[in-house]
């Protein structure tokens, strides 16, 4: 038997390259919005004191509603879809467990230089150690993995908060996140060196993520969204996708509006419009509501791709999610280029507002698609995704393609 080797472009699943693509912008707008926003690096009054504040509000409020934790959702189910579609493959031959392991090991160095170095709220870390528990999960019946990553959904970092404070513990002071904290992370932001910054960000990991017991909840939400992606690969839609379209149809036609209202509903209660205690309520229920909205989505992308107008509309987005590691890292750059003072940096923070924050993002990641189908066009590999390949299997694949593709239109 052959022993397990890297996926070749012709097994690519090109529904899930562009799934993985548009989960990409979805993290991008998400984690842009979060970082400028209250309580990190900027105040409650600084925002409300830009000219753009009633625009800021609702820009918040629709990124919340579309696409907080529904993008994390599917990014993290289709990255355990892929971990399972490697597994299966591998399966039996020889090598197989020890280069998956490897592979994982490696993503958990970069998720940790990541978070280290660049972007506090790296979550490839997380993604490693779900993969391996879904290793160990891999001979569960599809039930079972269902069951579990629904149960797994129920739990998030705001239903941990909630017991956490039934229970009179304090992990996280709330002095973290007031004007003199947040103003002193600014400060350094905005006239600090570099590594004033990864101290100070380093701080943020190790009260919020370490000993505030963060890294707990997302590992759980992770590990769920996992488990449902591995289901999703035992279903056998992904062996007959066209075969399947009338059932995503029907997905689409259900999660789609169904996701839309309940979302605005649970972010309405969290924006306390319906009183402290559903405030409470909005924002455990946030993360399992998610996979309503976010099945919605794939659902309808893939209906769409199976029709001529759709696919020439996200077709441009495959090279995107083809090249997943490398543009998630490039997404900490351009957190840090607009709100940090570091070096070329503009040192933004706390002087920009949700709606501008959006423009940007939207800008970027158009500046994504160009050059990831630019680049593979002419290489076969991003950038980092040579590296993670070189390091799991013990040897440099070739890079450049012996002749250039037409890119995407």
């Amino acid at each position: 038997m052959a022993t397990i080797g890297p996926v070749s472009e012709r097994e690519r699943i090109r529904e899930l390259d562009i799934l993985r693509g548009f989960a990409l912008f979805g993290v991008l707008v998400v984690n842009f919005v979060a970082f400028a926003g209250p309580q990190v690096i900027a105040a409650d009054a600084q925002l409300n004191a830009l000219p753009t504040v009633a625009i800021d509000r609702l820009a918040h409020f629709a990124i919340v509603w579309l696409a907080e934790d529904k993008a994390n959702t599917m990014f993290a189910t289709l990255f355990g879809l892929g971990f399972y579609i490697q597994m299966s493959r591998g399966e039996g031959k020889p090598g197989f467990e020890a280069r998956y392991s490897r592979r994982l090991f490696w993503l958990l160095v970069f998720g940790w230089l990541n978070a280290t170095l660049l972007w506090i709220w790296d979550i490839l870390n997380l993604y490693a150690v779900a993969g391996f528990a879904l290793l160990l999960m891999r001979s569960w019946r599809t039930r079972s993995l269902v069951i579990f990553g629904t149960i797994c959904a129920l739990y998030s970092d705001k239903l941990q908060d909630w017991w956490i404070g039934v229970m009179g513990w304090d992990l996280v002071p709330d002095s973290w996140y007031m004007d003199p904290a947040v103003l002193q992370r600014q400060e350094t932001a905005l006239h600090g060196s570099y590594f004033d910054n990864v101290v100070s960000m380093w701080q943020w990991t190790w009260a919020e993520w370490l000993a505030g017991g963060l890294i707990g909840a997302w590992i759980v939400y992770a590990l769920g969204r996992f488990a449902l992606g591995a289901a999703i690969g035992r279903s056998g839609i992904l062996g007959d996708i066209p075969g399947h379209l009338p059932l995503l149809k029907r997905i689409a036609w259900v999660a789609l509006p169904a996701g839309l209202i309940i979302s605005l509903v649970i972010k309405s209660m969290a924006a306390g419009l319906w009183g402290e205690d559903a405030e409470t309520v909005g924002d455990i229920l946030r993360s399992p509501a998610a996979l309503l909205l976010a099945a919605g989505y794939a659902s309808a992308i893939v209906v769409a791709l199976h029709s001529g107008r759709g696919s020439r509309l996200w077709k441009s987005l495959a090279p995107v999610g083809q090249m997943a590691l490398t543009n998630y890292l490039a997404q900490g750059l351009i957190y840090a280029f607009i709100l940090f003072g570091v070096g070329p940096g503009l040192g933004l923070a706390g002087r920009i507002g949700s709606f501008a924050v959006v423009l940007i993002s939207v800008a970027f990641f158009a500046l994504q698609v160009a050059l990831s189908n630019w680049w593979l066009a002419r290489y076969r590999f991003g950038p980092m995704e040579w590296v993670w390949r070189t390091l799991t299997y013990g040897e440099r694949p070739v890079m450049r393609r012996a002749v250039a593709l037409p890119a995407a239109a």
